[in-house]
Formats: structure tokens, sequence, C-alpha cells
């Protein structure tokens, strides 16, 4: 599948899917990345990488963007806005999420807030989820789950690079189910279940 990736930080996550398309391990290819904040650390390792890349701080920019190229799905990588795809890709948007949904979502979950929460509650598990977006935050369809033990002894920052390890797994293996499955198969599924 062709994918635009869609990112607002380090490209942490960019890093992981470049390495893993590299070593045959993710399915697909980069056709752009898009970051909505200029400047950012994402962008430059994007452009290091010879993917096209730019800036777009609105929904209706990046998806001109997008036009000019042949995309299938966009991975929200990081990417802290909640995007609006054109109709053409309202279903093919994957977000990673840094909890175990329906546990620690929604508006205002993202980040360290969401790792501050897991750590204030005193949860023994926690993980990340890659579910479809749609026009909700932390909604949608869910790809892929992977856990993570928690000790007494964890902290915020502990648990965030326990989890991001896991999301470094369970990323490029929800891409794989979705090209094996293709898209429609997740939402039927939904669907089903209701």
């Amino acid at each position: 599948m062709k994918m635009a990736v869609l990112l607002s930080g380090t490209g942490r996550t960019l890093d992981n899917f470049h390495e893993r398309i590299s070593n045959g391990s993710m399915r697909g290819s980069i056709e752009v990345v898009i970051a909505n904040i200029p400047g950012v650390l994402g962008l430059q390792k994007a452009e290091n990488y010879g993917y096209a890349a730019f800036h777009a701080g609105t929904n209706k920019a990046i998806n001109r963007i997008i036009a000019d190229y042949d995309i299938e799905l966009v991975l929200l990588a990081g990417y802290l806005q909640l995007y609006t795809p054109p109709s053409s890709l309202q279903r093919a948007v994957l977000n990673i999420h840094p909890s175990l949904i329906p546990s620690f979502c929604g508006p205002g979950f993202y980040g360290m807030r969401v790792h501050r929460a897991v750590y204030a509650r005193g949860v023994m598990v926690s993980g990340c989820t890659v579910h479809f977006a749609d026009h909700n935050y932390d909604e949608g369809p869910i790809v892929a789950q992977k856990c993570v033990a928690l000790a007494d002894n964890d902290t915020p920052e502990t648990i965030a690079a326990k989890v991001f390890a896991a999301e470094c797994e369970a990323f490029p293996l929800a891409v794989n189910k979705v090209c094996d499955k293709g898209i429609d198969y997740f939402w039927q599924r939904e669907a089903d279940r209701k």
C-alpha cells in the first residue's frame, strides 16, 4: 500500500517505519511525510530518508498535498491534531494510541498525559492500540493491541519507554494486517459487532 505519514514531532515512529520497510518486516511504501508544525525534526528525518516532506498546518492544506500522491493509507505517527481526511480516504487513516483503548483515551489523552494518568491510577498493565481513526478521538475499529506489564517502581517516563517499545512492534504489525486483509475488513468486523 502507498502511505502518507502525518507527524508533529521528532519522527521516532517514522524512524521505525523506515527501518522496518527497509528490512522487509513492514509492507507498503511511504510516499509523503507531512508535519503540522514547521521545522520539526521528523521533517528533517523524512528528507534524509529521501521521502517527499512538507509542512501543512491545516487539514485542507494536508489534503491538497495528499491529492498529489496515490495514497491508499494514512498513518498518524505522533500527529497531535484531529485529522479530517478527504472522502476517498475517510476509512483509511490508522492511528496509534499509547494505551489499551478504551482505557485512558479520548480528548486530552495523548503522549505523557496518558502515561501520567496510567501511573496515577496504579494499573499493572498498559500498552498501545492501533486503530482506524474516525471523526472522534480514539474511536474506530481496532487493528492491533500490544500489552506491557508495569512494575511498582515504574514512573511515567519508564512507562512511556515501555509503551513506545510496544508501539514499534504493534504499528508495523497493524499495517501488515491491513495490507493482508484490506481496509474494509476491519470496518465490517466493527459493524458486525454492533
